[in-house]
């Protein structure tokens, strides 16, 4: 099992015990077929909209696990548009459209499974009326929006290869003087270089390189074995492929991961951090990557490039050369209507293309 899974079934488990029975129940008919990040996902809507009802008085329940069936079913449509206007106007944190999209659908699925599936010992729906179904969720995500939203802020063509060789080299003379930094970078920068190359040269997600050990790695197949997100089988792991280039950083990382980060043979993870007055190294964290990361962009110029939108960059870079099957299986969607957003990305490149060809 994956750490981060392993992380999210322990808060789910901590989590849902606070939950009505009804909720529980629920969640306990998705587990199979959601993870347990999407599913505490659920839990912290569900713990956000019965807090409100007890804070409106449209409950008389003294904690979330006392809501009752019965109050649910009763919920006038103003009380949803009032929820609504709640998450997107309160001062302390207005919820973005997509937060509150994803927040309602939450919601709808609790309801439909209470009114439609669940039964009672009669046979009986345990929810008579279901006024999340007249609530109507359109639809956010567009890949031509997300598109748009990304062109500027991810690498393209050279700067690949750029963004790496300035981890390498570029990183360190631009905080030269800076002595606290400079053995920062001399210390990581070919744990750096190689994490960033790895992401560029295969579209890993953040929690792919995290969760990576010793024994994924095939340097000589050019071959990593992955738990994917959203595939709940435990027991297999998904071969990606990476290119050449990553092939070199990484021997060149693994040369030195046990010496230079005072690695225990105990430890499997790939990726090592040795924080500052540890004896032993241990599995790098998400959170560690994506501050890395951001640090080495900003350098670069590219303040808004992030770890994920290295994966975007990669992606966009392999659709230009395969074809949106292959993009979606090296990428690892369960659909191509998430991969058409580099369909879209790579259409002023297509479109250059052709316009050079034209005038050879």
């Amino acid at each position: 099992m994956s750490i981060q899974k392993n992380s999210d079934r322990k808060h789910l488990d901590q989590r849902v015990v606070h939950m009505p029975w009804f909720v529980q129940q629920f969640i306990d008919f998705k587990r199979p077929d959601l993870s347990p990040s999407t599913l505490l996902e659920y839990i912290r809507d569900y713990e956000s909209f019965f807090g409100w009802l007890r804070a409106e008085g449209l409950s008389a329940a003294d904690s979330n696990a006392g809501i009752t069936l019965l109050e649910l079913e009763t919920l006038h449509m103003d009380s949803i548009v009032g929820y609504r206007l709640y998450l997107t106007t309160r001062a302390e944190s207005a919820n973005s459209r997509v937060t509150v999209s994803r927040k309602l659908s939450a919601l709808r699925s609790l309801f439909h499974y209470l009114s439609q599936i669940a039964e009672d010992e009669n046979f009986y729906p345990l929810l008579k009326r279901n006024i999340m179904a007249k609530v109507e969720i359109k639809r956010i995500h567009k890949p031509k929006d997300t598109a748009a939203k990304l062109k500027g802020k991810i690498l393209e063509e050279e700067e690949l290869l750029e963004f790496v060789g300035y981890i390498y080299e570029g990183y360190g003379q631009d905080v030269e003087s800076n002595k606290q930094a400079y053995y920062s970078f001399q210390q990581n920068r070919e744990r750096d270089g190689c994490i960033a190359s790895l992401i560029l040269n295969s579209g890993l997600r953040v929690s792919e390189v995290v969760n990576l050990n010793i024994d994924d790695l095939d340097v000589n197949n050019k071959l990593l074995y992955v738990y994917r997100k959203g595939n709940n089988d435990e027991t297999f792991k998904t071969p990606v492929y990476f290119r050449e280039q990553a092939k070199d950083d990484l021997a060149q990382y693994l040369s030195l991961r046990q010496a230079r980060y005072k690695t225990p043979k105990r430890e499997k993870a790939l990726f090592i951090a040795l924080p500052n007055g540890s004896k032993e190294g241990k599995r790098m964290t998400k959170r560690a990557i994506q501050e890395m990361i951001i640090k080495y962009a900003k350098r670069f110029g590219k303040p808004y490039l992030t770890v994920h939108k290295l994966r975007h960059s990669f992606a966009t870079d392999y659709y230009l050369q395969n074809d949106i099957y292959k993009t979606k299986e090296q990428l690892g969607h369960a659909s191509t209507e998430t991969t058409e957003v580099y369909a879209h990305l790579t259409d002023k490149t297509m479109s250059e293309a052709i316009e050079r060809r034209q005038d050879s």
